[in-house]
């Protein structure tokens, strides 16, 4: 692994704040941008030769770096290419995924329509294994491309062994083995109509029942209307939208801890109030964090300093355009703080954090 990186943008002491979608974190020591595979090889193989840290970014929407920054090699994931065969789809990791989106709605495809407008890197969604209005990329993904760190290989893997569940994989629970290549995914030919809508929101927003196709366009742009009005696609004069979309996950418990959560929600709400309650398999149940977050008394524009809670979602917590990633971890901290006082359920960022703690 002693190749030269030719052709690798090289910047030193490099602004990673821009790379992101919160627009937060200090520099990295080296930052390299590669447009190849080969050249995404070779950067990570030089670095774990010499040892040194390293960070991957795709499209920095899951990202939050700490304000000393990264004292190691940060890799800008930049490749390009998208193959499609039937209705089988190939996508290199550095493309951006609400584009791969648009990109098979316009081949009449069906699978991720819901989840246009989700920014991002293509590479990066197995890895979070994203989701949101009833899809899932887990639904959809047959194999992923990476390169395996601990063997020195490309490897294939098959769906079965990305250890998909909800927000998470295989490539989450082990962080530094592999690094995305590119993604597969198997669509679905509905002649021009959308899977199944499973999103009651969403149903309800096209004026349909749930388990209804729509038109593939219809249903992309409904999500996108509906996730604008949320704050949840990427626009820079809007500071709702300088986040990570949902800074927690949704709390899965099991029937003895939900049941003691649904005592005390009553206890502290009156017993006329339900909390939202989905299955999620196995003696499991899935709640809201933004219901949590909301009833624990952070509401929308929560907040007076220079990070504050979404004035369009209880969910996203944002920079106002002058915030340091500490005040974001000091209003994440509260939150947690007060959902745990109130409900005792602790929530979970889903962000990654580098260089900080939550």
């Amino acid at each position: 692994m002693r190749r030269r990186l030719w052709g690798v943008q090289e910047l030193r002491d490099a602004p990673l704040a821009p790379l992101t979608t919160f627009r937060l974190g200090g520099p990295a020591r080296r930052l390299l941008t590669a447009t190849t595979e080969d050249e995404v090889i070779t950067a990570v193989g030089e670095a774990d030769e010499r040892g040194e840290p390293l960070l991957l970014i795709g499209g920095g929407s899951n990202l939050v770096i700490a304000d000393e920054g990264f004292d190691g090699t940060a890799l800008r994931i930049a490749t390009r290419g998208t193959t499609l065969d039937g209705t089988r789809l190939e996508v290199a990791a550095g493309e951006n995924w609400s584009e791969t989106v648009a990109r098979t709605v316009e081949a009449g495809l069906a699978g991720v329509e819901c989840l246009a407008g989700i920014p991002g890197s293509t590479g990066a969604t197995p890895i979070q294994n994203v989701g949101a209005y009833g899809q899932e990329i887990a639904s959809v993904v047959t194999e992923v491309v990476a390169w395996d760190r601990r063997e020195r290989r490309t490897v294939v893997l098959p769906a079965a062994e990305c250890g998909f569940s909800y927000r998470h994989s295989r490539f989450k629970a082990e962080p530094d083995r592999h690094v995305v290549l590119r993604v597969r995914m198997e669509l679905e030919d509905a002649d021009g109509r959308s899977a199944p809508l499973r999103y009651a929101e969403t149903a309800r927003a096209m004026g349909v029942e749930t388990g209804d196709r729509v038109p593939l366009a219809a249903a992309r742009e409904t999500v996108l209307t509906l996730r604008s009005g949320k704050g949840m696609v990427l626009d820079p004069e809007d500071h709702d939208t300088w986040s990570a979309g949902s800074f927690f996950t949704n709390p899965v418990l099991d029937d003895a801890t939900f049941a003691a959560f649904r005592t005390r929600a009553a206890e502290r709400l009156g017993p006329d109030v339900t909390p939202p309650a989905f299955p999620a398999g196995d003696g499991h149940t899935k709640t809201s964090a933004a219901w949590l977050i909301d009833r624990a008394g952070f509401t929308k524009g929560y907040g007076e300093g220079p990070a504050r809670i979404s004035g369009k979602h209880t969910l996203a917590l944002t920079n106002r355009g002058a915030a340091r990633t500490a005040d974001l971890l000091a209003l994440a901290r509260e939150v947690r703080a007060g959902v745990r006082d109130a409900f005792g359920i602790t929530l979970v960022n889903e962000p990654v954090t580098v260089g900080c703690t939550l």
